[in-house]
């Protein structure tokens, strides 16, 4: 029989295998008229192309499943390396520090755990006594007047220069209680909303004495007692200008943090350069790496800095935060309004609309932000009122005052107080 004959009769039998709905019988037919090289017709083209359509959409289907049950399952190792919330723990913070929730973003705090920061602000103490005694009496006045009125340009909306050499002695003695007590309960807030890993990496920009890493640490020790935490490791990196700044907070923490909390595995690493020098080949930091960037406090009122800062901080984050990773930011609220010319007040939308020009300018999505404050008020209350509310309401600096006493003639004792935004963003997805 002739070649033209049976590939004739092939495409009979295919015509009449597809009228019966023998599908397997027609696909078998199809290939052997394929592999005699004879040309299909339009029926035999449609028919091939059809199953062409058919395995493409089962090998997408089986892509699909596959890619789901990998996601998922990055999901559940991500979501198993998460502290989970515990809400007895929960509850004893929010009563340990007397949080109120005033309206969705407003959170007023008067209250402490006073083991953990009292054994903390002893610690402290005890090594800034250690420290200031080894430097003559007369010389340590000085040196200690002339960090002071350089920080002391903060209350008058100018920006320091962090260069003396007991700098980090006074911001110890100043500021470093209050914003270890504020980035404590940011890492709470974080916590609370099931957002922070046993095991992160930390970039700390503008790092100072290391603030950021002993809140944390503080933070963890009050947990121990409700998590199981002994496979949790921090990664640290410090990005600060200052190196003594670097060193003294070193310092402090193996004298006291490691003596103190020996369960937290911390590996530390420091960069020791200035942030306006930064692009994305001049510093030895990882890429793609970090769980968390914070950067606190580091707002410049100069408004050419600040320009220049905020866009080194977008080069940062796109260059070094993971993809699923958070920016953690604090800023001072009068630092925050006066930055967008805004008034401060009790008006929710005007808040959130500062808060997202921020964003905007940092090339980044909000999660959630919460402003921390003492008196539960937006506006600050005049400067008697305020007194008198510290007094009464407020947790004391009872062992820090008297060394403010003797070196700085301070009259009162000192207060934790709050006038802080906390704001958690990651990268745009835009």
């Amino acid at each position: 029989m002739s070649n033209i004959l049976i590939n004739w009769w092939r495409s009979q039998q295919f015509k009449l295998a597809l009228r019966r709905g023998d599908t397997q019988s027609a696909i078998r037919i199809l290939q052997k008229i394929q592999k005699s090289g004879a040309r299909l017709s339009w029926l035999e083209k449609l028919f091939r192309d059809k199953l062409k359509l058919e395995r493409n959409y089962l090998e997408s289907k089986r892509e699909n499943a596959n890619l789901i049950k990998q996601i998922s399952e990055i999901k559940v190792s991500r979501n198993n390396l998460l502290l989970q919330p515990n809400p007895e723990l929960i509850r004893e913070i929010y009563r340990d520090f007397k949080i109120k929730q005033h309206d969705e973003s407003k959170l007023q705090i008067t209250g402490i755990n006073q083991l953990v920061f009292d054994n903390f602000e002893l610690g402290l103490v005890a090594y800034l006594q250690q420290e200031l005694t080894k430097i003559p009496a007369q010389k340590l006045a000085i040196k200690l007047q002339d960090a002071f009125d350089d920080l002391n340009n903060l209350k008058a909306g100018q920006d320091p220069n962090y260069g003396f050499s007991l700098t980090p002695h006074v911001y110890f003695m100043k500021y470093f209680l209050e914003n270890v007590y504020c980035l404590y309960l940011a890492w709470f807030l974080i916590y609370q909303d099931g957002l922070l890993p046993g095991k992160l990496n930390i970039l700390d920009i503008a790092a100072g004495p290391g603030t950021t890493a002993c809140s944390l640490a503080l933070f963890l020790q009050r947990c121990r007692d409700f998590l199981n935490l002994s496979q949790t490791h921090i990664s640290y990196y410090s990005l600060e200008e200052q190196d003594i700044f670097q060193y003294r907070g070193l310092q402090f923490w193996r004298k006291y943090v490691e003596s103190q909390i020996k369960f937290i595995n911390t590996y530390f690493r420091f960069v020791t350069a200035d942030i306006f020098s930064y692009n994305s080949n001049s510093y030895d930091i990882p890429r793609s790496f970090f769980d968390f960037i914070v950067i606190s406090h580091c707002f410049f009122a100069d408004k050419s800095k600040r320009f220049d800062a905020m866009n080194i901080y977008k080069q940062m984050v796109e260059n070094c935060l993971n993809s699923d990773g958070y920016v953690l930011l604090i800023i001072q609220d009068k630092k925050l309004f006066r930055a967008y010319n805004t008034p401060r007040s009790e008006n929710i939308e005007q808040e959130k609309n500062v808060i997202n020009q921020l964003l905007e300018e940092l090339e980044l999505d909000l999660v959630w932000y919460k402003y921390l404050t003492s008196t539960g008020l937006r506006e600050t209350l005049n400067r008697g009122k305020f007194t008198e509310f510290a007094k009464d309401k407020l947790p004391k600096q009872l062992y820090l005052s008297p060394l403010l006493k003797q070196y700085f003639s301070q009259h009162y004792e000192s207060s934790y107080t709050l006038d802080d935004y906390v704001i958690l963003a990651q990268k745009s997805a835009k």
